[in-house]
């Protein structure tokens, strides 16, 4: 790696019309593993003007039979939950409001031909739920062990969001982008250069007293979630660059799930497999497995085994176990990349990596997935049930496996 570069990542608040829908789609997954732990669920959501639309496949107990009939109350729970979703994120506006969109639900069941590759039967375990390659990645740069661009960038934004639930900030809207862009020197954040703030705004805060108001606010948060060793002359800020931003939120822009998967992961620092994450239940890879696979990287960073770490599985339809695993510490590991691979297959309670392995490990089958889906996947806090991935519960294990 260059020793001294700039690097930039950008982060959406949970107002962004993308992850708007990314929090739609995951409320639902929440509400179909309460009733189902084993449900199945690949919801899609479209956001607009006054409008929000839900597509897509499941199957559960309790949910919606072969045939495609509702249970009794479901529907009903569906569109509360949704509505539910948007309010708490704090949309009251003309062209987007929680309790006057137009809501329709085109949920069907799932296709039996999926079905036949995942469900695990008498002489098959639980197979993939689709083919594809999923990355995690882990680095030094942060206590989170997360990129440092991306985790002030999505640090911003929260506690913008913070204000202005509050009450702190009430000029604010929900919709928001960050964007930070670090000088390395050595291979470590030295200086900000440029930070990014575009806010939606209540009318007037475009221009005078008030725009001057909001600016100071948004350096002020910049100043309280940024060490400040790395601000200084050298920083340069855009705040609201284009100038007013009242219209926002899907009223502004469509929303789709999975629009942001590298805001979700790490702000372009690692690899992405291409698969998003909302919207989907554990049993599909695109979900579990980049969550093992940053689990994985992070414990290998918390064992001191490497600065840097990058890990990528593969994946067949209806095959249970991982096709490859492959370890990349960048030139930064204390043993050999290859070395590291054996050691995390001989982890007996990472069972085989495997899709149930992956779930039962990290307790996967939870309702658990909102929460996930504005401010990243990844560098959270593990609390309770929440973020398991995130967990530092291996690295015990990776140092007993490398020294066997």
């Amino acid at each position: 790696m260059r020793s001294s570069y700039l690097f930039t990542s950008e982060s959406v608040s949970e107002g962004h019309p993308d992850k708007v829908a990314d929090q739609i789609s995951d409320s639902i997954v929440d509400l179909f593993l309460t009733k189902d732990p084993e449900a199945r669920v690949a919801c899609e959501t479209l956001t607009t003007t006054n409008r929000v639309v839900l597509a897509g496949e499941i199957r559960g107990e309790g949910i919606m039979d072969e045939a495609g009939n509702w249970a009794s109350g479901v529907r009903e729970e569906i569109e509360e939950t949704v509505r539910g979703v948007v309010k708490r994120i704090g949309y009251e506006q003309e062209g987007f409001h929680w309790d006057r969109f137009d809501f329709a639900n085109h949920l069907h069941p799932q296709s039996a031909h999926i079905a036949q590759g995942v469900d695990a039967g008498a002489d098959k375990d639980e197979g993939a739920g689709d083919q594809g390659i999923m990355f995690g990645f882990a680095c030094d740069e942060t206590p989170d062990l997360m990129p440092a661009t991306l985790y002030y960038s999505h640090k911003i934004l929260m506690e913008m969001a913070n204000d202005r639930h509050s009450g702190a900030a009430p000029f604010l809207e929900p919709d928001a982008k960050s964007q930070v862009t670090l000088r390395f020197e050595d291979g470590k954040p030295a200086k900000a250069t440029a930070i990014v703030v575009s806010t939606q705004h209540k009318p007037g805060y475009d221009k005078g007293e008030k725009q001057a108001e909001l600016h100071a606010y948004v350096r002020n948060v910049v100043a309280r979630v940024m060490p400040q060793q790395l601000l200084g002359n050298e920083t340069v800020y855009h705040i609201n660059p284009t100038g007013s931003f009242e219209i926002g939120g899907p009223d502004g822009d469509a929303g789709v799930t999975g629009r942001k998967i590298i805001v979700d992961t790490y702000g372009g620092a690692a690899p992405h497999g291409g698969g998003a994450f909302s919207g989907k239940d554990p049993t599909k890879v695109d979900r579990s497995a980049a969550y093992v696979a940053r689990y994985l990287a992070k414990n290998v960073v918390a064992a001191g085994l490497a600065k840097r770490c990058t890990i990528q599985l593969a994946y067949a339809i209806g095959v249970s176990e991982p096709l490859s695993l492959y370890v990349d510490t960048h030139g930064t590991g204390t043993v050999g990349d290859d070395v590291i691979e054996a050691a995390i297959g001989r982890i007996e309670k990472l069972g085989k990596l495997t899709p149930r392995g992956i779930r039962t490990h990290l307790g996967l089958n939870k309702p658990i997935y909102q929460a996930t889906a504005a401010y990243g996947h990844f560098g959270r806090k593990a609390e309770g049930d929440s973020f398991p991935w995130e967990r530092l519960d291996l690295v015990d294990d990776l140092k007993a496996a490398i020294a066997a």
